[in-house]
C-alpha cells in the first residue's frame, strides 16, 4: 500500500518525487516509549518477572525454601492433602503456602516456574522470528518457484493442527533430553508460519523500493541486499509481532503443561502448576491464583509492550518527544 501510495504521489508532471522521512534516533524512540504510560507499566513488569527468574535462588534462600522439599507435616491427610492454614498456609517460613497433597513450598514454585515459563516463551519467539524471517526473506527475494515452494509449505504449517502436532512430539521425546529446550523447539516449530507470512509479505513490498533496485543494479549478492536493503525495513513489523509472540508462546508451554506433555513434575512450571490445581480450586484457591495471577500479569504486560511499540515505531507518527 505505501509503495502504490508514492508511486501515485510521483505520477503527476509537477509532483517532486517524495522524500524518504528522517530515521529517529534511537534516544528518542526510547523516550517516547517511556513516556507511554501503557507501555511504560508493561516494561516495568517484565522487567520484575524477569528480575524474579533470574534470582530465584536467591529468592528462595531469603525464604529458606525450595521446590523439592516435601512438608507433609503442613497438609491435611484427613481431607486429601489440603494445606492447613488459612489461604493455603500462608505463613513466615511460606511466603505464599505450600503445594496441596506434598506440601512443598509454593513461592519457591513460582520464582523458578517464572524461569521455566519466560525461558521457553522467549527461546521460542527468537527460533520463531529467525526461522521465519529466513524463510520469509527468501521467498519474497526468491525467483517465482521458489516464492511458490515456500509460500505451500508456509501455508501448510499455518494449516496443521499444531496442538495436536506438539502433542505428539513432546510425547515421542526422549526423557533424557531437557524438557524446557524441547518445549522451545517444539513451539517455534508449529509456530513459525505467521512470521514468515508477514516476512514475505513486508520482503514482497520492500523489493519494489529504489534503494533495492539500484543495490541490485550495482551487483550486490542476493544475501548483501537482503542484509542491508531488506532486513532494516522488517524491523519495525517483526519487532512489534515478536512482543506479541512472548504471551503467545508463553499460553502455549502453559497448554501444553498442562496437559501433561509439557515439563514434568517436580520441575516447577506454572501452566504444570495451574493443572494441578484445576483439583484443588474449591478447598485451596490460593494454589490457583498465584500461578494463573503471576500468567495473567505477564501475559497483559507483553501485551501492553507490544501495543506501544507499535505506537512508537508507526510511521505514520512522525511526532518524536524531544
Amino acid at each position: 500500500m505505501t509503495t502504490t501510495i508514492e508511486a501515485a504521489a510521483g505520477s503527476g508532471p509537477s509532483s517532486p518525487p517524495p522524500l524518504p522521512s528522517p530515521p529517529r534516533p534511537r534516544g528518542a524512540i526510547w523516550r517516547r516509549l517511556r513516556k507511554d504510560k501503557a507501555a511504560a507499566a508493561g516494561m516495568v513488569i517484565i522487567t520484575v518477572m524477569v528480575l524474579v527468574a533470574v534470582f530465584a535462588p536467591v529468592l528462595t534462600a531469603l525464604e529458606g525454601q525450595n521446590t523439592t522439599s516435601l512438608h507433609p507435616e503442613l497438609v491435611d491427610s484427613a481431607t486429601g492433602g489440603t494445606p492447613l492454614g488459612s489461604l493455603g498456609g500462608i505463613s513466615a517460613s511460606h511466603w505464599l503456602g505450600v503445594e496441596p497433597q506434598t506440601g512443598r513450598d509454593l513461592f519457591a514454585r513460582l520464582v523458578y516456574g517464572a524461569r521455566i515459563s519466560l525461558g521457553v516463551a522467549i527461546g521460542a519467539t527468537a527460533l520463531q522470528v529467525l526461522f521465519g524471517l529466513s524463510v520469509g526473506i527468501a521467498a519474497g527475494l526468491g525467483g517465482r518457484a521458489t516464492d511458490a515452494v515456500l509460500s505451500r509449505l508456509t501455508d501448510l504449517s499455518l494449516a496443521f493442527p499444531s496442538v495436536l502436532f506438539a502433542i505428539g512430539l513432546m510425547a515421542i521425546v526422549p526423557a533424557s533430553i531437557p524438557r524446557p529446550l524441547i518445549l522451545a523447539v517444539v513451539i517455534a516449530l508449529v509456530g513459525w508460519g505467521s512470521t514468515a507470512r508477514l516476512a514475505r509479505g513486508q520482503a514482497l513490498s520492500l523489493r519494489t523500493r529504489d534503494y533495492v533496485a539500484a543495490a541490485k543494479l550495482s551487483g550486490a549478492p542476493p544475501l548483501r541486499v537482503a542484509r542491508r536493503e531488506i532486513l532494516p525495513g522488517l524491523v519495525t513489523p517483526i519487532l512489534t509481532y515478536a512482543a506479541l509472540l512472548v504471551p503467545t508462546n508463553m499460553v502455549s508451554e502453559a497448554g501444553l503443561s498442562f496437559l501433561g506433555v509439557g515439563v514434568r513434575p517436580p520441575t516447577p512450571s506454572w501452566g504444570q502448576m495451574l493443572s494441578g490445581g484445576t483439583t484443588w480450586f474449591r478447598p485451596d484457591v490460593m494454589y490457583v491464583l498465584v500461578p494463573g495471577g503471576a500468567l495473567f500479569l505477564t501475559l497483559l504486560a507483553f501485551t501492553l509492550l507490544a501495543d506501544g511499540v507499535r505506537r512508537v515505531l508507526d510511521p505514520r507518527n512522525t511526532e518524536v518527544a524531544a
